[in-house]
């Protein structure tokens, strides 16, 4: 009497060994036909082509393509591009008395304070508003013991390293420094996420920000967006022009056509503007130099 037939594959049967393999492969081989054809962006500005594409056939949110063009856009900035400036840095003296340095923890609004000793330079700690309440409990304690270690990160920090510092271990602030080891200003873990999100408001922030034009470490000016052409004038004695524009910013873009991009300049006035940094459709500061004096060849 024979034996029942199975149909259990024979090992030569390729028709039936191993069918998920099989789709796996085709689907492997569909996704190479597609990158063959059809090949991915070859630089940033593809990229965000591409995603502003996407948003146009609607395949991404809007508010998801801006995320993700701040994501690709921080992977080129520093430190120095978002950090505030030390000019407009709160900073406590370790030697002010108590009462004094409440009442400043109280205007700013600020969670966390450099603490400096001697000079604005020398900073010795990050001092948490929260801990200063301590000494109101137990005034016999030193503000030195309530002091945490600061972190310092040179001004080429790149973005993207510096958020994964920031994760890692668990610090919101650092201290910016510049080639020559001095303080540079600062930097929170909340200006990298506005890079990636936008601006992050709070009950702390002001309405009305004052403007800012301060010297760089190699004797620039750094010169914010919004400061009023009438101050760019009176720091350069220039004479630019005061009744169409409020603010720099302003005119620049007018001059240019459109908004500036970070790293392009113009020459306006006899000053050149360069922008470090543009965010939201608008320049929140410029580098400003004075142009160079270009002289035209005079044909014999």
């Amino acid at each position: 009497m024979s034996e029942p037939s199975h149909s259990r594959p024979l090992k030569g049967d390729k028709h039936h060994a191993h069918p998920h393999k099989r789709e796996r492969d085709q689907r492997s081989l569909f996704v190479r036909l597609v990158e063959f054809l059809s090949p991915g962006p070859d630089s940033t500005a593809e990229l965000i082509e591409t995603l502003a594409d996407a948003e146009h056939r609607e395949l991404i949110e809007p508010e998801s393509r801006v995320m993700l063009e701040g994501v690709i856009r921080m992977a080129s900035m520093t430190a120095g591009d978002v950090m505030v400036a030390v000019k407009r840095m709160d900073l406590l003296d370790i030697d002010s008395p108590y009462d004094a340095l409440l009442g400043q923890v109280i205007e700013t609004g600020h969670s966390r304070f450099p603490v400096f000793e001697g000079s604005r330079d020398n900073i010795i700690g990050m001092l948490m508003a929260k801990d200063l309440l301590k000494l109101q409990r137990a005034p016999e304690l030193s503000l030195r013991t309530l002091l945490r270690t600061p972190v310092f990160v040179p001004e080429s920090k790149g973005l993207n390293e510096l958020l994964r510092e920031f994760r890692s271990n668990r610090s919101h602030m650092a201290i910016v420094i510049d080639e020559f080891g001095k303080t540079a200003g600062l930097i929170t873990i909340e200006d990298v996420l506005e890079e990636i999100v936008g601006e992050i408001e709070d009950e702390f922030d002001e309405e009305d920000r004052q403007s800012s034009i301060f010297t760089l470490a190699d004797g620039s000016q750094r010169v914010a967006g919004d400061a009023s052409i009438v101050s760019v004038n009176e720091t350069f004695e220039t004479n630019l022009p005061e009744e169409d524009f409020d603010t720099i910013g302003g005119l620049v873009a007018h001059e240019l056509g459109r908004v500036p991009h970070r790293g392009e300049h113009v020459d306006i006035g006899g000053l050149r503007f360069t922008v470090m940094l543009a965010r939201g459709g608008a320049v929140r500061w410029f580098k400003v130099t004075r142009a160079p004096d270009v002289t035209e060849p005079v044909e014999q």
